[in-house]
């Protein structure tokens, strides 16, 4: 069954935001080959805005042999994008949902494919409150940011989880794979 994939990066003092961490080709890679086991990339309005870089990367490329082949495979992934103020998206790879999110998971899930990958903040605290993540790949990075937009804002229930693996990467950035217990 597809599982429904949370990843995202933070600091080390739980803020998520992309200009306070180093990404390395390392980094980029390991996003490259999560893109290449999923199907489907869902997004809120704000981070979809911010991934729609990547289709600049593809008309120009940089030389970069990491950031060139991640942002193809950012290209060519489905992305749904959650908004309420967006009317159409500018990427052909990229549609507006037309259901709540509990809906278009639900939805994905009954159908076969690969896995499928959250990568916004805002939808990240929604599944957790209605419990619909099965796998969360928190990437720590060795920064403190001071500021930001914290990762876990607005959660009040006590989620616990269950460490499946790590992996560290040169830069001192750790992904924690975890799945929620169930309670």
């Amino acid at each position: 069954m597809r599982k429904v994939i949370a990843a995202i990066n933070m600091t080390l003092d739980g803020f998520c935001d992309h200009t306070a961490i180093i990404p390395d080709d390392e980094l980029h890679q390991h996003y490259a080959d999560l893109l290449s086991n999923g199907d489907t990339v869902l997004y809120g309005r704000i981070t979809y805005q911010l991934m729609e870089y990547w289709k600049s990367v593809v008309e120009n490329p940089t030389g970069n042999k990491s950031i060139d082949e991640f942002a193809v495979i950012m290209d060519k992934i489905p992305k749904i994008v959650f908004s309420y103020t967006l009317k159409n998206t500018e990427w052909k790879t990229a549609k507006l949902a037309n259901q709540t999110i509990e809906q278009e998971i639900s939805a994905l899930k009954k159908q076969s494919g690969k896995d499928i990958l959250i990568g916004s903040r805002s939808l990240i605290i929604q599944l957790l409150k209605l419990n619909l993540i099965d796998e969360f790949q928190l990437c720590v990075h060795p920064v403190i940011a001071g500021s930001g937009l914290p990762l876990f804002e607005n959660l009040t229930d006590r989620i616990i989880f269950k460490l499946l693996n790590t992996k560290t990467f040169g830069s001192g950035a750790v992904v924690f794979y975890y799945e929620p217990t169930k309670q």
